[in-house]
């Protein structure tokens, strides 16, 4: 099976991650966040556009899907010229290797013009600047499991767990222990085939396959 993990930052919701660069007096202010959707990297931009109000551009890029995908991706100039900022940086975005990511570079102007290709280096050097130090972290698709077994059988399941890397969110104890829990997706069969094997059939079990957050 295919490996659907991905690195996404390593961010909470609203943190910022921040780098700055000064070019030719030219202020560059990268600001980073991770963004799972595209209403949460709209809703980011804003938020840096508000604090940067009074800056001459925030050019943007995100990708709010897998890294590299290219179904929820964005990005805007901010009136820089046409094809020098907002795209270069979604380059940049789309080749890191990283997902969930949503990237405003804001510009200070410094009195001395960039040029065009100039400005390109400039935007594209600011996104890979915050990227070499952005801390990240990998998402590992997940399969939630509901489980309903005899008590004798709790030790036994509880170590095939651990050797499946799974962990549990939430246990009840009545007639039955009944447990939630996630295991990474692509293990997700064969532990299910296990458990049952230890239980020799005499479990409730339901699947529901979800992405770890």
């Amino acid at each position: 099976m295919a490996d659907e993990s991905y690195n996404v930052p390593n961010l909470a919701d609203g943190e910022v991650f921040r780098v700055e660069q000064t070019i030719k007096r030219s202020r560059f202010i990268t600001s980073v966040g991770r963004t799972d959707s595209v209403e949460s990297a709209k809703a980011f931009i804003e938020k840096i556009k508000t604090e940067f109000a009074d800056a001459r551009h925030n050019c943007w890029a995100y990708c709010a899907g897998a890294a590299g995908s290219s179904d929820r991706v964005g990005a805007s100039d901010d009136g820089e010229p046409h094809g020098t900022a907002g795209r270069p940086m979604l380059t940049i975005v789309t080749h890191s290797g990283i997902g969930e990511l949503t990237v405003v570079v804001t510009r200070y102007f410094g009195g001395i013009l960039l040029g065009t290709g100039g400005l390109v280096k400039a935007y594209q050097s600011s996104v890979k600047m915050a990227l070499e130090t952005l801390p990240i972290r990998k998402k590992v698709p997940v399969e939630v499991i509901t489980l309903s077994i005899e008590h004798r059988f709790i030790n036994q399941f509880l170590r095939l767990l651990e050797d499946f890397e799974g962990r549990v969110l939430s246990k009840e104890f009545a007639m039955d222990a009944e447990f939630s829990l996630e295991v990474p997706r692509d293990r997700a069969d064969d532990f299910c085939k296990k458990i049952e094997e230890v239980t020799a059939g005499s479990l409730l079990l339901e699947r529901e396959k979800r992405a770890e957050s």
